[in-house]
């Protein structure tokens, strides 16, 4: 063969030889080594403990249900049961100790986050009771007038 192969086909070995090499050197040995030999992933299992040690923000709902027994229920019987605590009340990653009470955003942004109408049929959220911000109360809070914990029990 002419020069003109060689030459690329050469290049594109030692590229290759260099990423196993740098691979070689900076993957730790027991990246993606499992009890049954290499498995996909990122796992390593010398930092195990190191993940165990991280606080998880996002409790569930189930960490909620014990202290609030009575909103728990209530939405567990609205629309909204499918929906965690946390993406309206924020993480629960050190409640109830600190802050002993979690913030809640009452702002009409956090409604319309799933609210909003959106035209797409493809869409889950096209499905979900959407209301015009602009003609349906403009410039009041949803809670004015809908208990977030079942929004069509009593309206305001």
């Amino acid at each position: 063969m002419k020069s003109q192969v060689f030459r690329p086909l050469f290049v594109i070995l030692g590229i290759v030889a260099l990423i196993l090499l740098v691979r070689m050197v900076y993957v730790p040995k027991d990246f993606g080594v499992g009890p049954r030999g290499y498995m996909y992933g990122w796992h390593r299992e010398s930092n195990e403990e190191e993940w165990k040690k991280i606080k998880v923000k996002y409790q569930g709902k189930e960490y909620c249900k014990d202290c609030h027994t009575d909103k728990y229920m209530k939405n567990m019987a609205s629309p909204h049961k499918l929906i965690q605590c946390e993406n309206c009340h924020g993480p629960a990653v050190d409640h109830p100790e600190d802050p002993p009470k979690l913030a809640i955003d009452k702002g009409r942004e956090e409604c319309l986050r799933c609210h909003f109408p959106l035209p797409y049929p493809s869409s889950g959220r096209a499905k979900l009771k959407g209301v015009n911000p602009d003609k349906h109360n403009p410039g009041m809070e949803c809670s004015t007038c809908h208990n977030p914990h079942n929004p069509m029990e009593g309206l305001r």
